[in-house]
């Protein structure tokens, strides 16, 4: 199938290369209709988090596409150490179906197993299909795969114990935290930042037992909300570098597109440097603190990418769920495949059932325009007439959806229009599927088969 995603994520660039790639929430729409643009595709779906940055991209019929678009990164991420191709990746047909299941399971994420990452696809797709746009950026093949991947990433969580402990990105800082200091019932904790991150590293604070918590953030509102949680205190972000001097460790989470923490602030807080040690663990991307305050004495500096250093006690029950959770996703990538491939027969079953319909109904009419039967003599001999056509029809309508599941979809196609003489019947455009309103279906954690059966794009052939 013509789909594809170009992107790149913490298995080929670090933290500060890969900061330079991400897009804002508000960028997502004009860049996403800019690739639409410039690479000649209907649908195309952004996903931009703390550890990759991928565009999923349909239909692709052109081999300089996927050029175009790494060109888009490239212009977003200038200047870089070594030309983008260098950090970038790119799956297609099979391999990027395959690739967005095992992102949104857990599988592809820094920390095996985070929950994060569901939400994060969720959101991504959520946007994409509200964003007003004609044709939809989310349009009937990207809705399905995305809906599948919120299935299949559901069933992973529910059928193994890959999600099992606690090994979110937030969790590992708020572990690392533990492991540095001990019990953090006695720490003196600041969160900068209060948005969805913020809110894990918050939660997972209160399962350590900290209670002494100061939230820092530029809309102070939220902070509060955020603090009340643990009974904490909210500061507006004027008074971060006055909230510095009073803390053990600071936990970053911001949305920024620069650092927040930077020298000066820090030079205000402590102009002879801390006297105690200080932890900080930076999880954000862009990052929040400036790097070189890494350096300085009785400051310790933890990146998102230091994370990876973390080795939590259940990683390894984690790696033995992984075959598991490859066997799901293999099945459900088979299954994906084969939905693909039954579009192009849809029309021409219906053709041949509208075509076998009117045959029915005109022969009826006729043997009853013969025949002397009441009313419930001709339903009867209607009722009769119906079945038997449905039958007549049901085996050649199973045996070519699986022959094109199986990939004979064109023979079978150009056979069955020959047979019933269907060769006006178009399969470039069968019906497009609404995209689910938010929290309809695939939603994070939900099992359900995904949405019906919606058809391919304008562009599809």
């Amino acid at each position: 199938m013509p789909l594809a995603v170009v992107g790149v994520s913490h298995q080929t660039a670090p933290v500060e290369v890969r900061e330079r790639f991400a897009f804002a929430q508000e960028e997502e729409a004009p860049v996403l209709e800019r690739v639409r643009a410039l690479a000649g595709v209907d649908e195309a779906v952004l996903l931009s988090t703390c550890n990759r940055t991928e565009f999923y991209l349909y239909p692709i019929l052109d081999p300089e596409t996927l050029q175009t678009v790494e060109r888009v990164l490239a212009d977003k991420a200038s200047p870089l150490p070594r030309p983008a191709s260098a950090y970038l990746y790119s799956h297609r047909d099979e391999e990027a179906v395959r690739h967005l299941f095992r992102v949104s399971s857990g599988l592809d994420s820094l920390v095996m197993g985070e929950a994060e990452i569901q939400g994060q696809v969720r959101d991504a797709y959520h946007r994409a299909a509200l964003t007003p746009a004609e044709p939809p950026l989310a349009g009937p093949v990207l809705n399905r795969l995305f809906q599948t991947a919120l299935s299949v990433g559901g069933r992973v969580r529910a059928e193994t114990p890959l999600g099992e402990g606690a090994a979110s990105v937030a969790s590992v800082a708020v572990e690392l935290s533990r492991k540095i200091f001990g019990s953090l019932a006695d720490r003196r904790v600041l969160v900068l930042g209060a948005g969805s991150t913020a809110e894990l590293v918050v939660e997972a604070l209160g399962r350590e037992g900290a209670h002494d918590l100061t939230v820092v953030n530029r809309t102070y509102e939220r902070a509060a909300d955020l603090a009340s949680r643990l009974n904490g205190r909210a500061l507006r972000l004027q008074e971060l570098s006055g909230a510095l001097r009073e803390v053990d460790i600071v936990l970053t989470s911001t949305a920024a597109p620069h650092p927040v923490l930077r020298t000066p602030t820090f030079r205000e807080a402590f102009p002879s440097g801390p006297s105690r040690p200080l932890l900080v663990i930076d999880i954000a991307i862009p990052r929040d603190v400036e790097p070189a305050l890494g350096d300085e004495p009785n400051v310790f500096l933890y990146n998102i990418d230091d994370l990876r250093k973390i080795v939590d006690e259940t990683l390894e029950r984690r790696r033995e769920a992984v075959a598991t959770a490859e066997t799901i996703i293999t099945g459900t990538t088979r299954d994906f495949l084969a939905w693909y491939a039954s579009l192009e027969v849809i029309p021409v079953i219906r053709a041949m059932r509208e075509r076998a319909e009117r045959l029915r109904a005109a022969e009826l009419e006729r043997v009853l325009a013969r025949l002397d039967l009441d009313e419930t003599g001709r339903e009867a001999l209607d009722d009769f007439s119906r079945r038997m056509l449905n039958k007549l029809l049901h085996l050649p309508t199973v045996r070519l959806r699986e022959g094109a599941a199986g990939g004979r979809a064109a023979e079978l196609v150009d056979a069955l229009r020959y047979l019933y003489g269907l060769d006006d019947v178009s399969t470039a455009e069968p019906a497009r599927e609404k995209a689910p309103e938010p929290g309809e279906t695939g939603d994070v954690g939900g099992d359900a088969a995904p949405g019906g059966l919606p058809g391919r794009g304008r562009r599809s052939g």
